[in-house]
């Protein structure tokens, strides 16, 4: 039985918006003399980082079966897509609706027991990001990319790299272990000088909702997270007056401040552009903040019903000095424990968050590597960012959240989340 030729494949992708003008670039490597086989390219128009990245896999495997159409063949796959790497190691459940159908088609290009997969900082995957930005700055000029006019090479440092023992792509044990492990020896191998990435040529002002985690520590590229805008409805007649308005009692509209204050939201959103889907508690006051937000972006709202304001019981429409006037001893005992529900068969804190958790859930599913804003309520908004804290229930009672305020949560590829940005107001000013 011949012996199989060993061989590295090198990719990358990236996307000028996410989605916005997206290419990939990926490269064949002898591992023995570091030889540069073959080097594909191209610009993909409009996609997400993931895509691109998919697409560079897909052209490098495709690259290695026209070399060597009838010899055997076993190919490390080098990337600094996490998510590519886990997904395709069949660590990592593939849930996104277009990365199933890219990862079907990596997967039939050459026998599964061929290909291995290893994930490598974003410093070792020069070459393959070069052509990436090539094959993007081609296509902003209208053309594709020329491989004669490639100024991609290899690194003098790979002739090391392919030859050192490369450790197991995977973390270990639990993802947030694992994950801080991986952080800390990035941290400890990082470049003095970082090095190019699949991006625009003139770095656009950072947005709150897209930059980068920070911190003690870098993350590993686990792809685009996902990225939930939380924002708050605007005022009704009963929030100056600081009324339980739950989703058990009436169904309050907008005041005219409360209008005012989705206005000012809308314009900051479409200043931001970087929102690409909306989605809505069901409750009215919800709902027309979402749409004077959709009606300014043009885009549509969809409705989640998880996103839902608590059921307050007896208490909606009450004051709290009301509440405990009439309802004492069920107040006492509601703010001692997040499993006691308010009084008249109401939700408790703890129902609430097992509602949320669910639709935060389906949303992260849903919205893999998007930007979207959820048009919510004060508990969703203070359960959700609890929980990305890991943070005990009684700090419930110590956020603040204004009418029409905005929060950020990104969640990673990891199961990791985020918290990026709690109560701005600084639109309505």
């Amino acid at each position: 039985m011949p012996v199989p030729r060993r061989l590295v494949v090198e990719a990358d992708g990236g996307s000028r918006g996410n989605p916005g003008p997206a290419g990939y670039g990926a490269v064949v490597l002898d591992p023995l003399d570091t030889a540069t086989l073959a080097e594909a390219a191209e610009y993909i128009g409009v996609a997400t980082n993931n895509v691109a990245e998919y697409r560079g896999l897909i052209a490098g495997l495709k690259a290695v079966r026209d070399l060597f159409p009838d010899t055997p063949v076993q190919v490390r796959v080098r990337m600094d897509s996490k998510l590519v790497v886990e997904q395709m190691s069949g660590r990592w459940k593939i849930k996104h609706p277009d990365m199933k159908p890219l990862a079907e088609e990596a997967a039939r290009i050459l026998p599964a027991s061929s290909v291995t997969y290893e994930w490598i900082p974003r410093a070792e995957n020069k070459h393959a990001d070069r052509l990436a930005n090539e094959a993007m700055d081609a296509g902003r000029r209208g053309e594709q990319w020329d491989p004669g006019a490639s100024t991609a090479d290899v690194e003098t440092t790979r002739t090391r790299v392919l030859h050192e023992e490369q450790p197991p792509s995977g973390p270990p044990g639990d993802a947030v272990a694992g994950a801080a492990k991986v952080r800390a020896a990035l941290a400890a191998a990082r470049p003095a000088t970082p090095a190019p990435q699949a991006g625009p040529a003139e770095t656009p002002q950072a947005d709150p909702a897209e930059t980068p985690q920070v911190g003690w520590g870098s993350a590993p590229d686990l792809g685009a997270p996902a990225t939930f805008l939380l924002l708050r409805h605007g005022e009704t007649a009963l929030t100056p007056e600081k009324r339980f308005s739950g989703s058990g009692g009436g169904d309050p509209e907008l005041s005219a401040t409360g209008r005012r204050q989705a206005a000012c939201a809308a314009e900051a959103f479409a200043a931001r552009g970087t929102v690409q889907e909306i989605v809505s508690s069901p409750l009215r006051r919800c709902r027309e903040t979402a749409e004077a937000v959709a009606g300014r972006l043009g885009l549509e709202v969809r409705v989640e019903d998880g996103l839902r304001e608590t059921d307050f019981g007896l208490w909606e429409g009450l004051t709290f000095a009301e509440v405990r006037e009439r309802h004492g001893a069920d107040l006492t005992a509601w703010l001692a424990s997040p499993d006691v529900a308010p009084t008249g068969g109401g939700e408790s804190f703890a129902e609430v968050a097992e509602r949320v958790s669910a639709a935060r859930d389906r949303l992260i599913a849903r919205y893999a590597g998007r930007t979207v804003l959820l048009v919510t309520h004060v508990t969703p908004i203070k359960t959700l960012v609890r929980l990305a804290l890991g943070a005990p229930p009684e700090s419930l009672y110590r956020m603040e959240l204004s009418p029409a305020s905005v929060s950020t949560v990104a969640y990673y590829a990891d199961g990791n989340p985020s918290l990026r940005l709690l109560n701005d107001t600084s639109h309505l000013r």
